[in-house]
């Protein structure tokens, strides 16, 4: 894998949206924080765009501005304003050329797992699965979430813990760390940004779906064999789940738990990645060492 390099003062990070609509005051916040931190900020022209519907600009607009921030060699990180839908729309339109060349920290989760997700399927350069701009509003600058983002651009290793969970099961593994939305993760299979888990930690999270839409997908991961040669799966936060009004009669984690039975491999439920403000920055594509055990789990970056 190919590290891009970590960030130093004076450094240029730039902000752009390139799938759903974001207000420019939402990213207010973050780029007071990150020029306290002591870096440049680039706000894109898709953040507070005049776009009339629910994207942040029209697939050419997003995508073009997206490309240029790629192709920009003084652009050392690239964070994402907020997901949503969209990111599906322009991947396969865009040029990796250049940041091929000189690699930057692409950062976002939700419907950025499809880019995530692409460049290590194609290129094997890492990229951080982590919060996006909008989650440093109502004082989520000052949480341990957005902390685990400032020191992962740093180059600090993560080293994230969570508490015991009945459904754990124990065992300790190595491997790459890979991702992600588990919607966006489904629906990547058969395409170009379709990933290989062989001996890889899987992580999952999603938010607003149907008990039943979440066991369907779960079963596709298992069809595809996403799920069989696993090293270890780590469950996050799925939030807002939404049940039929006959029950489905399983929650999230006892879905999981009943598709994943016959195999041997560690797992923990209610890690804290996910789409509330429980989020810790992750890099996809790193080798990280995952333990469970009667305490809890850990999941340290190697």
């Amino acid at each position: 894998m190919t590290i891009p390099p970590y960030l130093k003062k004076n450094d240029t990070i730039a902000i752009t949206c390139p799938a759903g609509y974001m207000t420019a005051d939402k990213a207010t916040t973050c780029i007071e924080t990150l020029q306290l931190q002591g870096y440049k900020v680039i706000a894109g022209k898709t953040l507070g765009s005049k776009s009339k519907n629910y994207f942040s600009g029209t697939d050419a607009e997003r995508l073009k501005e997206l490309q240029s921030f790629l192709d920009d060699k003084d652009i050392k990180a690239i964070l994402f304003g907020r997901g949503g839908y969209g990111m599906g729309r322009i991947i396969d339109a865009i040029d990796f050329t250049a940041f091929i060349k000189n690699p930057k920290w692409l950062i976002g989760f939700s419907d950025i797992t499809i880019l995530h997700s692409h460049i290590f399927k194609n290129y094997k350069i890492a990229t951080m699965h982590a919060p996006m701009a909008a989650a440093f509003n109502e004082e989520g600058y000052k949480n341990e979430y957005i902390g685990s983002l400032l020191a992962a651009i740093r180059g600090v290793k993560g080293n994230f813990k969570s508490a015991r969970n009945k459904n754990n099961k124990y065992g300790s593994v190595k491997g790459k760390l890979v991702g992600g939305n588990l919607s966006l993760l489904v629906n990547a299979v058969g395409t170009a940004s379709d990933i290989k888990t062989n001996n890889c930690i899987l992580f999952i999270e999603d938010i607003g779906e149907q008990l039943y839409v979440a066991d369907r997908m779960l079963y596709q991961l298992k069809r595809s064999g996403k799920l069989k040669n696993l090293a270890g799966l780590v469950v996050g936060g799925f939030t807002d789940m939404k049940d039929t009004d006959r029950p489905f009669g399983k929650n999230i984690y006892e879905i999981v738990s009943e598709i994943i039975a016959t195999y041997n491999y560690p797992v923990c439920y209610d890690f804290p990645v996910s789409h509330k403000k429980e989020n810790v920055a992750l890099k996809v594509g790193i080798k990280y060492e995952f333990i469970v055990d009667k305490k809890g789990s850990t999941l340290k970056e190697l």
